[in-house]
């Protein structure tokens, strides 16, 4: 795992460097839409390729699922969970809230699961890393999530592109408003999910969230002493879509308010 964790640190600073220089002269028109509501830019294939390069580098025979590029199916005991650039659409406009995201899993009698995830925000200068049974670590400091519950509580919530998933959120947003209780997006589930992890955040949903929005960030969470389930209570795994995360006291507040969309 070391080595493992090593290549992926250093495979999104090498991605993040390239993007900090195209960040600061992007321009919105430089972009493509890649479906409703969505842009791709060539910035998220830039980093794409950086950081498919170096697994394929180290790692020729591990399985890469990316955003962009799709599965290499490549039979592995081991896959690699990739988003380029995480807030694609807050890079586009200056917003500095965009991040790398990269999972890593492993394959435990045919099922996934996460034993690596790095979240990185070059524009943060905020490198978030965390190993299974590990810890999770901010710029090399140990994380945890907070022990903030009700009056002070901070939720975050995230949506996808599919209109089931968008009125999902815009439903959870309304009811925690309406509640007196905080509610957020920021338009980067990875930084979200490290936000929580840190304990910047009590909580975060996202309805039918796709894996490399928030593999890495998952792991962040439990590894931050957090709670990380689909809308049911169900630990969530790579595949469960809907994930509700939180700090462990809000949880079943938000599980609650979850059950009644």
């Amino acid at each position: 795992m070391s080595k493992i964790k090593q290549i992926a640190i250093e495979a999104v600073k090498k991605s993040g460097k390239m993007l900090i220089l195209r960040y600061k002269r992007f321009d919105r028109a430089d972009v493509m839409l890649k479906a409703r509501h969505e842009i791709l830019t060539k910035a998220d294939l830039a980093s794409e390729k950086i950081i498919i390069g170096e697994i394929r580098k180290n790692f020729p025979e591990h399985n890469i699922i990316s955003e962009e590029a799709g599965s290499s199916k490549k039979i592995s005991d081991y896959t690699w969970i990739i988003d380029p650039i995480d807030g694609t659409t807050n890079f586009s406009m200056h917003n500095p809230l965009w991040s790398i995201s990269i999972a890593v899993a492993k394959n435990n009698n045919d099922k996934l699961e996460i034993v690596a995830g790095i979240v990185y925000a070059p524009m943060l200068d905020e490198l978030y890393v965390a190993e299974y049974g590990k810890g999770a670590y901010l710029n090399g400091k140990k994380i945890k999530v907070s022990k903030i519950n009700k009056g002070k509580v901070l939720n975050i919530f995230c949506n996808g592109k599919r209109p089931a998933g968008i009125k999902k959120a815009i439903e959870y947003y309304r009811k925690q408003k309406l509640a007196g209780f905080d509610c957020r997006q920021f338009g980067s589930a990875a930084i979200e999910l490290s936000y929580l992890a840190c304990g910047r955040v009590e909580s975060f949903v996202a309805p039918m969230a796709n894996d490399w929005d928030v593999a890495a960030g998952a792991l962040l969470v439990r590894e931050a002493g957090g709670v990380v389930t689909d809308f049911a209570g169900k630990e969530w795994r790579i595949g469960s879509g809907d994930v509700a995360a939180s700090n462990g006291l809000a949880h079943q507040n938000i599980l609650n308010i979850l059950q009644t969309i």
